[in-house]
């Protein structure tokens, strides 16, 4: 599992003109799945997501998550995250997993979250406003 997560002012996702998903303070997290994830990749990154301290404290510190800091999670599915540009100027997604194994991984990891959430599979418009701006790149460790 792959997923860019970033620290936002507000972040929203729109489809056909409809707000699904909206936020305050929080995380935006784009999230890809690989044909090899597994309910132990989700599990890792809702820990890993939930736990990462890049909220600042009184002192400006970035020292809290994002329960601590009062902020919320907005996910987002992004097949492309595993977009593979190596070869030509048209990227292969043979990396991302089939929607029949990424929807439902996605779907628990923002349960596991207790994500807003933007829409599977749906042309999505999303908005944000990148506080910091703070952007991190998170892979689960590959299993053994």
């Amino acid at each position: 599992m792959r997923v860019v997560v970033q620290r936002v002012s507000a972040a929203s996702v729109r489809v056909e003109g409809e707000v699904v998903g909206e936020i305050g303070p929080g995380l935006l997290v784009l999230v890809g799945v690989a044909p090899t994830d597994t309910v132990a990749e989700v599990t890792w990154m809702a820990a890993k997501l939930s736990g990462l301290r890049i909220f600042p404290d009184a002192e400006g510190k970035l020292n809290l998550d994002v329960g601590e800091a009062g902020g919320r999670v907005l996910v987002v599915s992004q097949f492309t995250l595993y977009g593979d540009c190596a070869k030509g100027r048209r990227p292969s997604f043979n990396g991302a997993a089939r929607p029949e194994l990424a929807e439902p991984l996605y779907e628990a990891l923002a349960d596991a979250l207790r994500a807003e959430r933007g829409r599977f599979g749906a042309d999505m418009k999303v908005a944000l406003v990148n506080d910091g701006p703070v952007t991190l790149v998170i892979d689960s460790p590959a299993r053994a």
